[in-house]
């Protein structure tokens, strides 16, 4: 069994914490962008009051470990290890919880290059538990404005999680598909399994996106974000999104697996 003292060597090794590669001066442009409104930073999730690009730093600095002070504007952000080992210990209770209970969930990512195949371990061993790994809306078009435009994906599942690729790519039932933070490939999958009838998740797990776009609409989210996503955060911080675990998150996919390892094994659920 990894220990929390192994996996802090780990996370601190894989620069999924301490100083981790994503650049400062991209953080703080998605708090500006945040505190202004801007919904492909918002990512769903409804602000309950004002926020300024401080307000915004100062959240991140206690939930992830950032620098609070506005005069560091450059280099590279880094994440406390001792919050993410936290959160990934919540992060665990909840789905032992799931498990428990025989839940349903949804699984989605926004990551399917580097994510895919930390979450479709958990869809595995959910399922086992005896949770029903939903997967509504298979093959949907979603038009999500982009930095670039609006573009036209079509929602898919792989292994058990959703993602969305390019209209027209070839589904190679493999884990190609798209990067996105937007929050509409979650709210279509929901939709749809509410005009089905059902059944509806007692969980979604993911990243961007699905856990802000599913946690706006009350439905219990849990999932990973880096320190230049602060949606998430004020979404934890606000009580629409469960459980948040500051991480790089978009180191390779093989950095992930110790924390597979340990996230299943603090729930129970390892097979």
């Amino acid at each position: 069994m990894l220990t929390p003292r192994a996996l802090r060597a780990h996370l601190l090794a894989a620069r999924l914490a301490g100083v981790v590669a994503t650049p400062r001066e991209r953080s703080l442009r998605s708090y500006r962008l945040f505190a202004a409104g801007d919904p492909r930073v918002l990512i769903g999730i409804d602000p309950e009051r004002p926020w300024r690009q401080r307000d915004v730093m100062e959240l991140m600095a206690d939930r992830c470990g950032v620098s609070a002070d506005p005069r560091h504007t450059s280099g590279h952000d880094v994440i406390d290890p001792a919050r993410t080992l936290a959160a990934l210990d919540a992060f665990a209770e909840r789905l032992a919880e799931a498990a428990r209970r025989g839940a349903p969930v949804l699984l989605g990512t926004g990551h399917p290059h580097r994510l895919l195949d930390f979450y479709a371990a958990l869809a595995d061993a959910l399922s086992a538990a005896g949770c029903v790994v939903l997967t509504p809306a298979q093959g949907r078009c979603v038009d999500i404005t982009t930095w670039f435009g609006l573009r036209t994906y079509n929602l898919d599942y792989v292994r058990g999680v959703a993602l969305v690729r390019e209209a027209g790519a070839a589904r190679s039932g493999g884990g190609t598909g798209a990067h996105t933070h937007s929050p509409l490939p979650v709210r279509t999958a929901l939709a749809a399994a509410a005009e089905a009838g059902g059944p509806l998740p007692e969980l979604v797990i993911g990243d961007h996106g699905w856990v802000c776009g599913a946690g706006q609409l009350g439905f219990e989210a849990i999932g990973l974000a880096d320190t230049d996503d602060p949606a998430p955060f004020v979404g934890e911080a606000q009580g629409a999104v469960s459980v948040v675990v500051p991480l790089d998150d978009a180191v390779r996919s093989v950095y992930y697996r110790p924390l597979t390892r340990y996230v299943l094994n603090r729930a129970c659920l390892s097979q």
